[in-house]
């Protein structure tokens, strides 16, 4: 147990191995960029060894490519399997949080690693379950990145490369070319991608995009102006309607006009111009109780969630959504479809027999919601999910003639529903005496939204934040409190976040 090794001289050797990670989610290329690395470096002379662990910690599919390189000597060098915290190179990151996931394992560090990445994001299932705004903050994993890596090349990789009619993995190999940190010229890094015999002329040009944005940078976008008013079109009839309603708009308060305008185009969608004068109807009941001197903060607030109240999402709403033809043509050029290609689209529902019976008449849904085994059976009837293929001329006319019952939407038993539950709530909002406080009652109108199950558990939410209002009339914090009741119920879908908030909010009693 004692025995004295020999002593060693330092492997040389060691010092000239070079060290990349690719850290990518499945679907965007990395493990094509790993193999134009590999034989980047096998063509100038290197032996090279590239591996891959896959990963689930973040979101399915989220895998680590390694590589590591050497000049070929007299012996073959012993390479790792995987990257170590502190001791790599070059690490190659597909999307902002993985650059984020990066820092985070300290493979990235201010000695040594240069960090190339894409600032776009695909967002993780967790980010996407959040009842709020679950996106993860993109500037505080910059701010790190800055500060970790010894040299940062971030750029929009992914759009350069759609751009270019490619896909990430080959702009993010030009970053690589263009950040030199590799001693290998440009035209190894093109021939590697010749060699592949794959889209090569699209991959070339992404790749080049991506070889100048590591040198040169790339300009931001430049946003354009939103058009101050929708260029709507329709029937002579209907557009002397909507001009009257956009007149009734224009008289509005100037602070609230915009937001209004939206609204309104929102309500006529999802209906018609009649319903749009209801909208301005509920809406003017608001601003007569707003003033110039709260900067009809009021008004604007209850513009935008008065138009979401009378927008709900209904089988009648989801089935004309589904059928639009501006919906097919965004799918169409999401997916790259032409017209060489067949596009295959399966829809899935799944209805409660809740969605069921507001699609009733008035009268007989709520006698048929009122007795349980009648809801018992439908459910069983329409509680089975099913797939519709609106690629199908079947499957796409069913859609279409449910999507075309606005007419008769307004007779139904959801609708009514509807109507009642947001007069409850601008009453209970007109009743309180505090301003700030009922700006947030109003806002609390954010938390109901979706469709089905989703739908369900935010009116529940909703209600159980609004009666919390009369525990904080009267106090100067009350509408702080308010806010912190909202967002403790946007925080998690199971509502524990809430649940702390409101005991701490009974505490005061």
């Amino acid at each position: 147990m004692n025995f004295v090794l020999p002593s060693r001289n330092a492997d040389t050797q060691a010092g000239t191995i070079l060290k990349l990670a690719i850290m990518a989610v499945g679907g965007q290329g990395g493990g094509v960029l790993g193999s134009w690395i590999e034989a980047t470096a096998r063509a100038q002379g290197y032996v090279c060894q590239t591996t891959s662990v896959a990963g689930v910690a973040q979101r399915t599919g989220s895998t680590i490519y390694y590589i590591e390189m050497a000049p070929a000597g007299t012996r073959a060098p012993v390479f790792a399997l995987a990257p170590s915290a502190g001791d790599v190179d070059v690490m190659l990151a597909a999307e902002m949080m993985e650059v984020g996931r990066a820092v985070m394992r300290g493979f990235v560090t201010p000695d040594r690693t240069t960090l190339i990445g894409s600032t776009h994001r695909a967002l993780a299932v967790s980010e996407k379950t959040v009842p709020g705004d679950g996106i993860a903050n993109t500037p505080e994993v910059y701010a790190a990145a800055e500060l970790a890596a010894q040299r940062l090349i971030l750029a929009d990789m992914d759009r350069l490369a759609t751009d270019q009619g490619s896909v990430i993995s080959a702009s993010l190999f030009g970053a690589l070319a263009g950040s030199e940190a590799l001693p290998f010229p440009r035209e190894a890094y093109e021939d590697a991608i010749r060699a592949s015999d794959k889209g090569v002329a699209a991959s070339l040009r992404a790749f080049d995009a991506g070889f100048s944005a590591a040198r040169n940078g790339i300009a931001a976008p430049e946003r354009q102006a939103k058009a101050a008013r929708r260029n709507m079109t329709g029937p002579a009839a209907q557009m002397r309607d909507w001009d009257a309603l956009v007149a009734r708009v224009q008289s509005l308060p100037g602070p609230v006009q915009a937001m209004a305008e939206a609204g309104l185009a929102k309500v006529v969608d999802f209906q018609d111009c009649t319903y749009g004068a209801q909208y301005l109807d509920r809406l003017d009941a608001v601003v007569a109780q707003d003033s110039a001197e709260q900067h009809f903060e009021l008004g604007t607030v209850a513009a935008k969630y008065i138009a979401n109240a009378m927008a709900y999402d209904d089988i009648i709403r989801v089935a004309d959504l589904k059928t639009r033809a501006t919906r097919t043509a965004r799918i169409d050029s999401e997916m790259g479809k032409t017209d060489a290609h067949v596009l295959r689209l399966t829809e899935y529902f799944h209805p409660r027999a809740e969605e069921i019976a507001g699609l009733l008449p008035a009268g007989l849904g709520a006698r048929i919601q009122a007795n349980p085994k009648n809801m018992a059976r439908l459910d069983k009837w329409f509680g089975k999910g099913r797939r519709l293929r609106t690629d199908s001329l079947r499957a796409f006319v069913i859609l279409h003639i449910l999507g075309g019952l606005k007419g008769y939407r307004l007779r139904t038993y959801r609708h009514q529903s509807e109507v009642a539950h947001l007069d409850r709530w601008l009453k209970s909002c007109a009743a309180q005496v505090q301003y700030a406080l009922r700006i947030e009652m109003v806002r609390n109108r954010r938390l109901i939204k979706g469709y089905s199950d989703t739908h369900s558990r935010s009116l529940t939410k909703f209600d159980r934040v609004m009666d919390m209002a009369p525990l904080l009339e009267g106090r100067a914090d009350g509408a702080e409190w308010m806010a912190r009741l909202r967002e403790a119920a946007l925080q998690d879908p199971d509502g524990k976040a809430l649940e702390g908030a409101i005991r701490t909010v009974r505490s005061f009693v």
